[in-house]
């Protein structure tokens, strides 16, 4: 049991999987959202979207929780607005806001030359995170978890039916934005993790999985916590004793779960299928 106690003496471990833990319940309960509404890719252009505002944090010498939150509600309010306003789809408008604030983010830490770590945000840095990004993303769980807990039925609804939610009198608009809010305040709890570039996978990753192996949303996000939890300890300790970036190690055990679920689930995967065919 040495190899499993041994990294737990030192405080940057135990802070990291803290982190990881953390996100690895929160990742997955947004994410699943996301993918039952087909809106996996909005995840990743939001994380996108926050670096103008993180770049302009650190100039500015304020909390980077209040630029980023700020400039990735107004790249999702753009989005909105472009689809509200022509003929464009989702994904065109999508990809355009998100080269275009990410552009906005490389030039103004440029311009502004500030002291944002552009690796470190794009690959994440789990083993410097402090006991203050801890309570960040504490509060941001809790705070995003309990309101899913509070408003599941209405959540529920509104993810498999917005117009009979509309027609119910369920705020529509309102559910929008605050999910949009829900996604920002995610990526901002895991960019330490595991960066924007990687943010992605950890929010569809273990809701992915989950989704090979439950039939009901509620069971999906809880055993994509667990998947969550599971991949990004693992992952940190893979970085730990085999020196690899803790983040990629974090993405690649959930990709790697994702594809032995895929493979071998008992009622969706692959070779329990072709099975089942010839022996029919």
């Amino acid at each position: 049991m040495d190899w499993l106690t041994e990294p737990l003496a030192y405080e940057f471990m135990r802070n990291a999987i803290a982190v990881g833990a953390l996100v690895g319940i929160l990742c997955p309960v947004v994410g699943s959202y996301l993918i039952v509404q087909r809106m996996a890719l909005l995840g990743d252009v939001i994380a996108h979207c926050v670096l103008p505002g993180l770049s302009i944090s650190f100039f500015l010498g304020i909390d980077i929780l209040i630029g980023a939150f700020t400039s990735g509600i107004f790249g999702s309010v753009l989005i909105a607005w472009i689809r509200s306003q022509s003929r464009i789809k989702a994904d065109a408008a999508m990809a355009l806001i998100f080269s275009s604030f990410f552009s906005v983010g490389v030039i103004l830490i440029t311009l502004l030359r500030n002291t944002l770590d552009l690796d470190s945000f794009l690959f994440g840095d789990i083993l410097g995170v402090s006991s203050q990004d801890i309570q960040r993303t504490l509060v941001i769980a809790v705070l995003i978890l309990g309101l899913v807990r509070l408003l599941y039925k209405e959540l529920l609804f509104y993810t498999f039916d917005q117009v009979g939610a509309q027609a119910i009198g369920l705020p529509i608009q309102t559910i929008y934005y605050g999910f949009m809010a829900a996604v920002t305040l995610t990526i901002i709890a895991s960019m330490q993790a595991v960066g924007v570039i990687l943010v992605i996978s950890l929010l569809v990753g273990p809701a992915l999985t989950a989704y090979l192996l439950t039939k009901e949303l509620h069971q999906m996000m809880l055993m994509g916590m667990v998947i969550g939890v599971f991949s990004s300890v693992s992952g940190i300790y893979l970085s730990y004793y085999y020196n690899l970036p803790s983040g990629p190690a974090i993405v690649l055990v959930s990709s790697a779960l994702f594809l032995l679920v895929l493979l071998f689930s008992p009622s969706q995967g692959i070779i329990p299928r072709r099975y089942r065919r010839k022996k029919s």
